[in-house]
């Protein structure tokens, strides 16, 4: 019988340990299930096996970009600082939490099919890359904490089915707000913000007018570009990081920054600029390749998850991508967008001079590609029911949100938080923040306390299901009464002018707009 255990051991040591083998085999078993043919199994299987290994070698690239620029940080605040990018810290995860993560991810979306058969709450949330995000974020926070491998899996698995299936009720006043119909919903873990820009548009809108009816300039449209932004904003960051390190730490110390980053030690002012250009771009690239790889993952999974769905739960509303509402009020994504970053920047300078030396907190500053999508999204959220005071102070809410959470999120990562990147979207920080600290009681306390954290939500989405969204509450109601051409969009979207990575379309029936770029 040693053969049997050779083989064993085998799988289990050199197959079934292996992050990319393990998505892999995952995929190739829901491709099976839903009667692909061979050709097409086998394609599948080897595609998302090299996306993994995609993201790995993103990461190797974004670690060797960002070591400079946390040099040039603490040398010119005295700060630990971070720019919160959801990719890169994924990516950096994966390598030392591959499998554990993959189980998890699994586990959670059964999880999450069970929930929404058997409860009202009906969603099935299909934005594959989120779904990775926050299995990577919840194996983090509970390895980080000491947790064994099983806890990990099964009750983050728990967690994750919670989130997937919770969130989407949660906002789903405000998305049939924007939609004008039940027939999708919003599936993306920047909830909080999108939630709380609705709320803030209902409370300073009233009589303010759509974002839509302003004409904005066509010179701004090359933000859509989620490559562009990434690039443009660490060009941005590294220059002016640059520019005050050189000053504070003088020529000497200032030219060495870039040996950290592999590089050669800068011979002039104009090379040591260039060089923090160049390390800006490299992340840029960085990240694309990350995303190339998720995508190819996803491309696969995603699929196979969507026909399983249809199967366990019929009737499901499909949760999707945020820029799925971008159509629907395209000025409001970009005021939205420019809106989100300026309460980054508010944020940043109240972490610089108050909860930095106060409470301890890292600096996070603010990265084009979050504030785009989440910052967008909340415009469109807060144009619905406050127009456009809602749409700029509910987005400038969202990039507060995002700009403290990941600031407290570091301090349950563990060694991760001293990485120069983090999560980047309202919900990573807040959920995080929770069961990572509950996660720190440790035994089987710990693991009571979690689910008990995960029991309330789930509660709590319900009570919103069947109080709220059933009984067909309107958060702009009051704003039509006093203003009824700002009612809700109608159901043919206007057309979208950006380039599309969105792979999942609206059912039928569903508004069907261009599909947006997919999201960080």
């Amino acid at each position: 019988m040693d053969w049997l255990v050779s083989i064993a051991k085998f799988l289990v040591n050199e197959v079934l340990s292996q992050p990319a083998y393990l998505v892999g085999l995952i995929t190739a078993t829901g491709l099976i299930a839903l009667k692909k043919t061979a050709g097409q199994i086998i394609g599948g299987a080897i595609k998302a096996t090299l996306g993994f290994l995609l993201i790995g070698a993103g990461a190797d690239l974004v670690v060797t970009a960002l070591a400079p620029l946390g040099q040039m940080i603490q040398g010119a605040t005295g700060a630990h600082g971070v720019i919160p990018t959801n990719e890169a810290i994924v990516g950096i995860a994966q390598q030392q939490f591959g499998a554990r993560v993959a189980w998890l991810m699994i586990v959670g979306f059964g999880v999450s099919l069970l929930l929404a058969r058997f409860t009202p709450l009906r969603y099935v949330f299909l934005t594959g890359h989120h779904m990775l995000f926050m299995a990577t974020l919840l194996t983090m926070v509970l390895a980080t904490a000491g947790q064994p491998s099983a806890v990990v899996v099964l009750a983050g698995g728990v967690l994750l089915g919670i989130l997937l299936v919770s969130m989407p009720a949660f906002a789903h006043p405000w998305t049939k707000r924007i939609t004008g119909d039940n027939t999708i919903a919003i599936g993306h873990f920047g909830t909080a913000g999108y939630v709380a820009a609705g709320a803030t548009g209902q409370l300073v809108g009233r009589r303010s007018r759509s974002t839509e009816d302003m004409k904005l300039p066509e010179g701004l449209r090359f933000l859509r570009d989620s490559m562009v932004a990434t690039a443009l904003s660490m060009v941005l960051i590294y220059v002016v990081l640059a520019i005050l390190f050189l000053a504070e730490a003088g020529r000497e110390t200032a030219f060495k920054a870039f040996g950290s980053a592999g590089g050669v030690t800068a011979t002039g002012v104009g090379n040591y600029l260039m060089q923090s250009v160049m390390q800006g771009l490299q992340f840029g690239i960085a990240v694309a390749i990350i995303l190339f790889g998720v995508r190819t993952i996803l491309g696969e999974l995603v699929p196979a998850f969507q026909g399983i769905a249809k199967k366990v739960v019929p009737g499901a509303v499909p949760s999707l991508d945020a820029p799925i509402v971008f159509p629907y009020a395209q000025n409001a994504v970009l005021v939205g967008f420019l809106c989100s970053f300026l309460g980054g920047l508010v944020s940043l300078g109240l972490l610089s001079a108050l909860f930095h030396p106060w409470f301890g907190l890292a600096l996070v500053l603010p990265g084009l590609v979050p504030h785009f999508f989440t910052g967008g999204a909340a415009g469109v959220y807060g144009n619905a029911t406050g127009g456009r005071r809602g749409a700029a102070l509910g987005a400038f809410v969202n990039g507060v949100l995002i700009t403290f959470l990941p600031a407290l999120l570091l301090k349950v990562l563990g060694a991760f938080g001293d990485e120069n990147t983090t999560f980047g979207d309202a919900d990573f920080g807040w959920f995080g923040s929770l069961i990572g600290n509950a996660a720190k009681a440790g035994g089987a306390g710990a693991v009571v306390l979690m689910l008990a954290i995960g029991g309330l939500v789930l509660a709590g989405a319900v009570l919103v299901q069947k109080r709220v969204v059933e009984t067909g509450w309107d958060p702009g109601a009051r704003r039509d009464a006093v203003l009824p051409r700002a009612a809700a969009p109608a159901s043919a979207a206007p057309a979208a002018t950006t380039t599309s990575y969105a792979k999942i379309a609206p059912p039928a029936g569903a508004p069907t707009p261009p599909p947006p770029p997919e999201s960080d």
